[in-house]
């Protein structure tokens, strides 16, 4: 039985998460189909939304579109609008969206290391 300061902790100690939790805040902002994917592309530095398109053919331009306003509004990545007689917007990571590189990195290890892969008791073999 896990103890905390020497008393048993039970089922009735532990809380639901809150919207406050920094692994809640995290998850959330990874949340989504193709949401990794699009990270994954910007942390090799600023993209078009053409070349992110590119990056990634099978994702749709509404799935591309909502995945990157997603990612704006959690903070992870900026849109750059750049004036001219073509506007020309580019995309990066912002400092916190910079740091999701190294936890992207231990979850395809966690991936290749085999995690997730059993199967579950409902699935047929």
């Amino acid at each position: 039985m896990v103890t905390r300061q020497g008393s048993p902790t039970t089922r009735a100690n532990v809380t639901a998460p809150t919207p406050e939790c920094p692994v809640e805040i995290t998850l959330a902002a990874l949340h989504g189909r193709w949401t990794t994917l699009v990270i994954r592309e910007l942390l090799h530095g600023d993209r078009s939304y053409s070349e992110l398109r590119t990056a990634l053919p099978a994702l749709s331009d509404k799935g591309l579109s909502d995945r990157l306003a997603q990612l704006a509004e959690a903070g992870v990545v900026e849109r750059d609008r750049r004036p001219g007689w073509l506007p020309r917007v580019r995309y990066a990571l912002t400092p916190s969206g910079h740091r999701l590189g190294p936890v992207l990195q231990a979850l395809l290890g966690l991936g290749s290391g085999g995690v997730g892969t059993r199967q579950r008791s409902w699935e047929q073999p």
